[in-house]
């Protein structure tokens, strides 16, 4: 891809995703993803009025006087988006590649998220971190995290869940909302769990219509993206397609049920469709919550 082709890209994703956030999902997001809860901010000396429940015993006890604990309200978010870049998703049948769809959601999700003044973080990894782009507020750079999506080929094809969840509880160590977005093709351990504990966790799985049904195409030399193995497929065969896609489907309900197994809410869109009221019931789900 050229650097023209490229830049309207940019501005084509950028024009869909603002009007999404803005007149779509701005109302639904700020009530999914508000601040929750209190965060500490000062200890004070007790005055008339104050909740006693707030007292700070240890304090008090040292200086002989009631103490109370002063919170505020989280207002501020840091929203992180966990980007599958390995080689499954650079496949599609249709008009556009899984990546592209990707990348349009996580821009929605970023402007989003500016609208409502949080800051925007992004993981990219396949089975290593490929790039980190630390939190920051802004329209720049939003659009610097399109651009990447964009422009991003990555060294390796595979996918590890667990060292994106590793890298991500290393680096951002205040509770956040996390969106991972992903074709679901790779598998998960221990370190999901752990994450999914110490952040608001989300799943958007993305995956293209032909990797579950199988056309009649005759004999197909097929190519795994991810591992580079090559196999021959006689798609003539009705058994075939047939107990292929029961396979493809098979994949994306483990994928599924183990995302619900560690309490990750999720949503599964594919590409070429509307991907607006799958969105917006993933945030009807967390507002619920």
């Amino acid at each position: 891809m050229n650097t023209e082709d490229l830049l309207k890209k940019v501005h084509r994703i950028e024009i869909k995703a603002k009007r999404l956030s803005q007149n779509v999902f701005s109302g639904q997001y700020h009530s999914a993803f508000k601040g929750k809860g209190m965060t500490f901010s000062e200890v004070r000396e007790y005055t008339y009025g104050d909740d006693i429940r707030n007292i700070d015993w240890n304090v008090t006890a040292r200086n002989n006087r009631p103490y109370v604990k002063v919170f505020e309200e989280e207002r501020e978010l840091t929203v992180v988006l966990l980007i599958d870049v390995s080689g499954s998703t650079f496949f599609g049948s249709k008009d556009c590649l899984k990546a592209e769809v990707i990348a349009e959601i996580a821009a929605t999700l970023a402007f989003s998220a500016i609208n409502n003044n949080d800051k925007v973080g992004v993981i990219l990894f396949s089975d290593k971190i490929e790039k980190y782009i630390p939190p920051k507020k802004g329209l720049s750079h939003i659009l610097t995290i399109i651009r990447e999506l964009l422009a991003f080929k990555p060294s390796e094809g595979k996918t590890d869940f667990a060292t994106a969840m590793v890298f991500m509880n290393n680096v951002i160590k205040k509770r956040s909302t996390c969106f991972l977005i992903t074709d679901g093709f790779g598998t998960f351990d221990q370190s999901m769990h752990i994450a999914a504990g110490r952040h608001d966790m989300s799943c958007i799985l993305i995956n293209d219509k032909s990797e579950f049904e199988l056309c009649n195409m005759g004999l197909v030399n097929f190519v795994d993206s991810e591992s580079g193995k090559r196999i021959w497929i006689d798609t003539c065969d009705a058994q075939t397609r047939k107990a292929f896609g029961a396979y493809r489907q098979k994949q994306r309900t483990d994928c599924i049920n183990e995302l619900t197994k560690h309490g990750i809410d999720n949503t599964a869109i594919l590409c070429g469709e509307d991907y607006i009221p799958q969105l917006a019931k993933l945030f009807a789900k967390k507002e619920r919550r």
